[in-house]
C-alpha cells in the first residue's frame, strides 16, 4: 500500500478540498483520527473505542477514506474477513491561492480510445458491468465496444492515444500535462511487483515512472460492486509535464527537454503513447484506470496551458 504522508488542497482542486472539509467537519471522525494515531485498529475496535453503534462507526471510516485520510485493508478474519483502518497522511496542507487566471484549456480521453496497441498477457479491457471479450486474449483489443472501457491492463507492450491540437494553431503553448491513474499489472494484485511505465509524446521519451507494485489490499473507491476484491483496486495518479524549464513527472526533473522539443503542433494530432520498454529493467506491466474504477473520477486528462 502506498503511505501518502502530505496531503496538499488548494482551491482549484476542489473535489478534494470538499471531501476532506467534509471529513474533518465531524468531532467524532477526528476522534478517529486520534485513535488510528494510536495504532490500527478494526471497524469493530473503532466502534468499542468510541462508544458508537458500528453501522455508524463504518459510515465514519468511509468518509474519512473517501476524502484520503485513511485506508483500510481487507485481512482474514475468523469468520470471512474484517477491514482494518490505518492512518494515511502525516500532515494536512492548505493553500487558499488560485491558479484561475492560467488561460488553460482540458481534453479528457477515454482511456478505450487508442488507436493503435501492442499488449501480451496478462491483459484484458473491463467496462462498468463486465469484461469486454476474453480475458489473456489481446485480440479483445479490437472489440468495438473497447471504446467503453473503464479498466485495461497489459503485462508488456503499449497502447497509444492521439489528442487533436486545433487549440495550438493559434495560442501559445506555455506547459502541456498529462495525467492518468496507473499502477502495475500482475495475475492478481501484488504490492511488490515493481514496473518501469514510460510515456511518449509524438514518439519522444517522455519520462519513466517506476511503480512499486499492483495495488490492492481495499477496494478502489469507485470500482463497481462485481468486480474481485483479489484483482487490481486502484493507481496513483501521475501527471508528465512538459514546459519551458523541461520534462517532469509530478514535480520531478526527468529531463531536459523543453516542450518545444516535442513538435506538439507539427503534426494533426498530438500522439501519446504509454507502455513498457523492451529493454525496461522491470517490465511489471500497466493498468490504466478510467472514469468509474479506482480512486479518481477521470480518464486522460490533457491539461494545456497557454
Amino acid at each position: 500500500m502506498i503511505l501518502s504522508k502530505i496531503i496538499r488542497l488548494d482551491l482549484d482542486d476542489t473535489e478534494s478540498m470538499a471531501l476532506s472539509a467534509k471529513a474533518l467537519s465531524a468531532e467524532i471522525r477526528l476522534e478517529i483520527l486520534k485513535l488510528l494515531c494510536r495504532g490500527n485498529y478494526n471497524i469493530n475496535e473503532i466502534a468499542e473505542q468510541l462508544n458508537l453503534p458500528q453501522s455508524s462507526a463504518a459510515t465514519h471510516v468511509k468518509l474519512l477514506e473517501e476524502a484520503g485520510l485513511i485506508a483500510t485493508e481487507l485481512v482474514p478474519a475468523v469468520r470471512g474477513s474484517m477491514k482494518i483502518c490505518k492512518r494515511e497522511v502525516r500532515t494536512l496542507e492548505l493553500n487558499m491561492e488560485t491558479n484561475r487566471e492560467e488561460d488553460s484549456e482540458i481534453i479528457n480521453m477515454p482511456i478505450g480510445n487508442f488507436v493503435d496497441y501492442y499488449v501480451e498477457p496478462t491483459c484484458g479491457i473491463v467496462n462498468e458491468k463486465s469484461h469486454i471479450d476474453e480475458e489473456d486474449e489481446p485480440r479483445c483489443f479490437y472489440n468495438p465496444g473497447r471504446t467503453g472501457a473503464k479498466l485495461l491492463w497489459f503485462g508488456k507492450g503499449y497502447v497509444e492515444y492521439r489528442f487533436p491540437n486545433y487549440l495550438l494553431t493559434s495560442r501559445q503553448l506555455k506547459r502541456m500535462e498529462i495525467s492518468m491513474e496507473l499502477c502495475s499489472e500482475d495475475h492478481e494484485f501484488n504490492l511488490n511487483h515493481p514496473s518501469d511505465i514510460t510515456l511518449w509524446i509524438n514518439g519522444i521519451e517522455a519520462g519513466t515512472w517506476t511503480c512499486p507494485g499492483d495495488f490492492g489490499g481495499r477496494r478502489g473507491k469507485y470500482n463497481p460492486v462485481w468486480w474481485p476484491d483479489k484483482n487490481s483496486q486502484f493507481g496513483v495518479l501521475k501527471t508528465w509535464k512538459l514546459s519551458e524549464e523541461g520534462t517532469f513527472i509530478d514535480d520531478m526533473p526527468v529531463n531536459n527537454r523543453t516542450i518545444d522539443t516535442y513538435e506538439l503542433a507539427g503534426n494533426a494530432y498530438i500522439s501519446v503513447r504509454l507502455g513498457i520498454k523492451e529493454d525496461a529493467v522491470h517490465i511489471g506491466g500497466v493498468n490504466l484506470f478510467g472514469n468509474g474504477f479506482g480512486d479518481y473520477q477521470q480518464d486522460i486528462r490533457m491539461k494545456l496551458v497557454f
